[in-house]
């Protein structure tokens, strides 16, 4: 009996070269998307200025090789170091992500697509540095925020109906395609060389989640994006010097995605690709906290004060119910000993303890010192919660996306306070009025952290307008952020 194999070369799958298409001929022209795009830009730029605070990041951050300087390298904001495009972007990507603060997207799959900027902003600013170096022109904040668009876009849509935590991948996978498109066509790669670079993307090893559960949660969770979107620039670079790629990476039988990794399904789309992403991201905005808590966070905060009103104590209550969704209880109900900061941050009873008991949810309420307070651990346990099937279905709708919780507190003599709901958490869409003037806030507040007055001022003056930042090069935007 023969066993050979028919060795005919397939043309690239559909869904690759629908993200070609669609990052080398799709026209964004949506002021929302750049309006939405411009905040993004400064949050998680701010986001990745607290991070700089905790020596757990910055021991990760500086080139491979201590000491090393690249003429015409990527700046790495807030720090001194000018680096490779790959290592740069892992520097970004870290910090960006580090406390879990920038923005957020939610669907069959969860993510951060802001995590894309590491690859896009390295990139640029590299790619500027050495244009200008040869005589040529840089690239100017509004390239990057159209890749910015362009790479939420591709993340987002991948996400809505696809959920690879139910196959055990973490949501990095997509920050590494959707940064790979996004930085090949940035280096002006031709078609087919980005068409090889997302293969490969595709093609490559894999993050499991077991970084972000029990029993294994721990920091990887915080740089994990940074890995993936410098990883993108890498295999953006091999594939720019003319590398292969592997056509029908998703759907070879036996070898491909879908049958190793994805269950042998193939991917489901809700909608073409567009500005549809960054116009609803989802801004985390007061609290540094997984997003799925959001809005219980918020609840717990107005009950801290009810408390108060009240004249009850902490040690008064019995029972705390959340009613919530499918998704929350699935990634942050989380019971027993907690090891870490990533344990807590991905655990929603701590995260309502906190403010209940404090009146504050910050990073540092994360650390192994606030956390030794025994008053949250006895608070958990008394924690329970339950799913709500309406808040499940609003969860995906696509034309709602709400991210629901309702707290009810019962305490030891019988009575209550009434159940306090949150839909929507003060990042989502439907409350940028309430929430923009807060973010702004919040960039002004990481920027003080780092930088003098004098330099505070010189980036708020080119940041925080719109049109007062588009047409900046890259390079002299990133320089303003040297320490």
């Amino acid at each position: 009996m023969s066993t050979s194999v028919v060795n005919n070369h397939p043309d690239y799958d559909q869904v690759i070269v629908d993200i070609v298409d669609y990052v080398m001929d799709y026209t964004i022209t949506s002021p929302i998307a750049y309006a939405t795009a411009h905040h993004c830009l400064v949050d998680t730029l701010g986001c990745g200025l607290e991070a700089l605070e905790y020596p757990a990041c910055t021991k990760l951050l500086g080139p491979i090789v201590p000491g090393t300087t690249v003429p015409n390298g990527a700046r790495v904001p807030g720090t001194r170091f000018q680096l490779d495009p790959v290592q740069a972007a892992f520097n970004i990507g870290a910090m960006v992500r580090w406390l879990d603060f920038n923005d957020t997207w939610l669907a069959a799959e969860w993510g951060h697509p802001s995590d894309n900027l590491g690859g896009i902003l390295a990139t640029a600013d590299w790619l500027s540095r050495n244009a200008i170096a040869r005589g040529g022109k840089p690239l100017i904040m509004w390239d990057v925020l159209t890749a910015m668009i362009k790479a939420h876009e591709i993340q987002g849509c991948l996400a809505l109906e696809n959920a690879f935590n139910k196959v055990g991948l973490d949501h990095v996978v997509l920050v590494k395609v959707a940064s790979t498109a996004i930085v090949a066509q940035m280096l002006g790669l031709k078609r087919e060389e980005i068409l090889s670079a997302v293969s490969l993307a595709w093609v490559d090893g894999q993050s499991l989640r077991t970084y972000r559960h029990s029993p294994n949660t721990g920091s990887r969770k915080s740089w994990a994006a940074g890995d993936s979107t410098s990883r993108a620039v890498r295999l953006a670079l091999i594939a720019q010097k003319g590398e292969m790629g592997y056509p029908s990476v998703l759907t070879a039988e036996n070898w491909g995605f879908y049958d190793v990794l994805f269950n042998g399904q193939p991917f489901k789309f809700q909608r073409p690709y567009g500005s549809y992403v960054m116009e609803n991201v989802l801004f985390k905005i007061s609290f540094p906290a997984e997003f799925h808590s959001q809005t219980a966070v918020e609840a717990a905060m107005f009950l801290h004060q009810q408390l108060k009103e009240h004249g009850k104590r902490i040690e008064d209550i019995a029972r705390i119910t959340i009613r919530t969704h499918e998704a929350c209880i699935r990634i942050i109900d989380k019971q027993g000993p907690l090891n870490n900061p990533a344990d807590r941050d991905h655990c929603i009873q701590y995260m309502v303890a906190i403010p209940l008991i404090f009146g504050r949810l910050t990073a540092a309420d994360y650390e192994d010192n606030i956390a030794a307070d025994p008053r949250i651990d006895a608070l958990r346990e008394k924690i329970v919660c339950i799913e709500d099937a309406d808040f499940t279905h609003d969860y995906h709708d696509p034309e709602k996306r709400s991210i629901a919780n309702a707290l009810t507190l019962v305490f030891t003599d019988g009575t209550q306070l009434d159940e306090v709901k949150v839909e929507f958490p003060i990042g989502h869409a439907r409350r940028r009025k309430e929430g923009i003037p807060l973010l702004e806030e919040k960039f002004r507040i990481n920027l003080a952290r780092r930088f003098p007055q004098d330099q505070q001022q010189k980036i708020l003056e080119k940041s925080l307008d719109l049109m007062s930042l588009k047409n900046i090069p890259v390079n002299e935007y990133l320089d303003l952020y040297v320490i």
